[in-house]
Formats: structure tokens, sequence, C-alpha cells
């Protein structure tokens, strides 16, 4: 294939896959007015339905303007040769291979986040402001920026100059390596993230020992749980929107509430929610997860490693000399119809896990307590409510509302 097809290849699958995601925008803006459920008719009153239908709408035209602005970019920069320009740049600066990749790539992420950065502080201090939602600091705004540059450096930047690495000493066969690289730091994150990631961003403090934490403890206990690491993360220090999460494996296992989860539910409807998040536990979800998540990996660098050394990737992006971070650039694009069908399988089996997981809460707690706990968070978050279908296939990784009460109810 030469490099000109290929050029127009990469550039029909970034329109494409731009069109398809606005037709789904469209498609899902056009039922934000649709008749709320009956079964969800007491999530919202007068007044917070409407503030929800102008916050969904208002996040629907910036979505539309931030993405046009960035397929804008995307197709500017590679029609006027801006990979070939940073590549010159890295170039010049150094003929190492791996340094070399490492300055191209830093030189293409600091960019983009510096032309991003505008979009993503007015959705925070000026849309999420606006609904009440923001509480982040301009300070802390720019800190979490520079944290994110600074972790994307030493943790991106060192894995890919392993990856580099590999592919200089092992050719083709470097996808072995890598493969095995990033499966021991998948884990390694999913064990330690708690401990190591979140402190850099936020507080996190035990649960302190009263009626929620022995509600807790005693539910643990009666689903056979052990459970000694409870802890509350000032998640208010950002947003009022509420979360809770599961981490770690053996005696790193850990729940993790928001504070604003704690604020805005009663206590039962706490436990109700961490019977979910045990749920996931329980049925081995995390682990499920963690292997698809390491054997798709494997699938993407096996497919890699037939490509990546071919000079026709490089030449369709306009770089008259081969390299791996060219390489890895054009089959990054070229990869994206099959990683979004990747994706709909990732989706459509958390879905299920999450049907799982309510199943598990309901028959080993309350289902109206995480009913009644789902309904609060939506409303706090104000949340859609009538998602077109082929959105929800498309993008979410969680039933919808109405589906999580119906199939809690049992009329699913």
């Amino acid at each position: 294939m030469s490099p000109e097809i290929l050029f127009y290849i990469i550039i029909g699958i970034l329109v494409l896959d731009f069109i398809i995601d606005k037709i789904l925008d469209a498609l899902n803006a056009k039922h934000f007015d649709d008749p709320v459920p009956e079964e969800l008719s007491d999530v919202y009153d007068k007044e917070e339905y409407e503030k929800s239908q102008r916050y969904k709408k208002e996040r629907y035209k910036f979505g539309l303007i931030t993405s046009t602005f960035s397929i804008l970019l995307t197709l500017g920069f590679i029609f006027f040769d801006g990979f070939a320009f940073v590549d010159q740049i890295a170039r010049s600066i150094s003929d190492n291979a791996i340094l070399t990749a490492l300055i191209f790539f830093g030189i293409i992420m600091l960019g983009s986040d510096i032309l991003m950065t505008p979009f993503s502080y007015y959705s925070t201090f000026v849309i999420e402001e606006k609904y009440g939602f923001n509480k982040t600091t301009k300070s802390t705004f720019f800190l979490d920026k520079l944290k994110g540059l600074g972790m994307m450096a030493i943790l991106g930047g060192g894995i890919l100059a392993l990856i580099v690495w590999f592919y200089q000493f092992a050719g083709a066969n470097f996808w072995w390596y890598a493969w095995i690289l990033i499966a021991a730091f998948s884990v390694f994150l999913n064990m330690f993230y708690a401990k190591l990631i979140v402190p850099l961003f936020n507080k996190q403090s035990p649960l302190e020992d009263g009626s929620l934490r022995t509600k807790i403890e005693t539910y643990a206990k009666s689903v056979g749980f052990k459970l000694d690491n409870i802890f509350i993360i000032d998640g208010s220090k950002r947003s009022t929107k509420a979360n809770a999460y599961f981490s770690g494996f053996g005696k790193e296992k850990r729940i993790t509430l928001f504070d604003t989860l704690v604020n805005d539910l009663e206590e039962e409807e706490i436990v109700a929610v961490l019977a979910h998040e045990v749920g996931h536990y329980k049925k081995n979800h995390i682990i499920v997860n963690l292997l698809t998540s390491v054997l798709t990996t494997g699938f993407t660098l096996w497919l890699l490693s037939l490509f990546v050394g071919s000079p026709v990737l490089s030449e369709a992006l306009g770089v008259g000399q081969p390299s791996f971070h060219i390489g890895l650039i054009a089959f990054g694009i070229l990869y994206s119809p099959i990683s979004e069908i990747t994706g709909l399988i990732m989706n459509y089996l958390s879905r299920k896990f999450e049907y799982q997981a309510d199943n598990f809460a309901k028959n080993t707690y309350n289902a109206d307590d995480l009913i009644s706990s789902l309904k609060k968070l939506s409303r706090n978050s104000l949340s859609n409510l009538t998602p077109h279908k082929a959105y929800v296939f498309m993008h979410y990784s969680h039933p919808t509302l109405l589906q999580r009460f119906r199939n809690l109810k049992g009329s699913l």
C-alpha cells in the first residue's frame, strides 16, 4: 500500500469517527426533553428537572465546540506535516532513539494540553460553577495540571523508554517484553493506586468509629468479606458530585468513600452502595477486568509489532525517516476502529457486571436503599434520565438509572 493511500485512510478514520460520535451526541440530545419514566418521577422536582435540562443542553453544546476544535486541530496538524516538524525538532536535540521518542511525545502531549486547557478551564469554572458543582480553586486546577503532566512524564515516559529499548534489541519480538512490562505495571497500579497516586491529589482518612462504620463492618462480616480499610476522601475539594470505589487485592483492598457521598446519603443507603461494591469483588469483576485489559493490551502490542517497522506508516504522516514513535502514532489512528469494537465489548461486559453487583446488593442487603441512593446520586449530579439507546450502547459502562431500577425491582 502506498503512503498516499494510507494517508487518506488515516484521514478517513478520523473524520468518520468524529461524524459517528456527533450523530450519537445529536440523537442523545434529541431525547433530553422526553417524558421522564414514571418509575423515576420522584428523582427531580419541577425546578430541579428544568435545571438538569439546561445543564445537559449546555454540556452538549460545549462538547460539540470542544470536539470540533480537537478534530480540526488534529487534521490541520496532519495536513500541514506537524508530525514531521516535531520529529525534526526531536532529532535536532538528540539522535538517540529513546530520547528522540521521549522528546517527540513530550512536545505533542504538552502542546495538546496547553491548547485544550482553556476548554477545561471553561468547563470547570463556568459551566460546573454555574450549576453549583465546582469546588475547585484556580490554584488547585493548575496544580492538578502540573501534577498530571509530571506523572505522565515519569510513568508514561518511563514505560515508553523501556518499550523503545525493547524494540531496539528485540525487533518485532519487542511486544512480549512490552506486554510483560505493562501487565506488571497494571497489577502494581491496581494494588497500590490508593496508596501512591491518590495522595498526590486528595487527602484520605480512615472512617472514624461510629454508627456508619459499625453498619459497614456488620454487613461485611455477614457476607464473609474482611474489610479493615475504609477511607474517606475529600472529593468536595473539587466537586459536589459523589462517588465510591473499590481498589486493591488481599491486604491492600480498600473501600474509598467520597465525603460528598457520606454527606448526601443516609447511612443505610451508603451501606447499600458498599454492598454493590463488595458484589464486584465477590463476583471477581476486578480480576476479570484486569485480565481482559491485559489480554487486550497483548493483542494490541502484537498487532503493533507487525506494522510499526514499516516505512509506509511514517511516510503516510509526512516523515521520510522511519521511526518507532512515528509508526506508533500512525498505528494508533489505524487501530482505533478495532479499539472501538473492544470498547463496545468492554462496556457491554461492564453493564452486565453492574447488574450482577446490584443483584448481590439486593440479595444481601436491601434493594430499596440502593434504589434511593442511585436516585439521589442522579439528582445531585443532574443526570440524564432519558438517554438514547444507541448512545447508551456505545458509551455507557453502566446501565441507565431506569434499567437498574427495573432490575432491582425484578421487572427488567
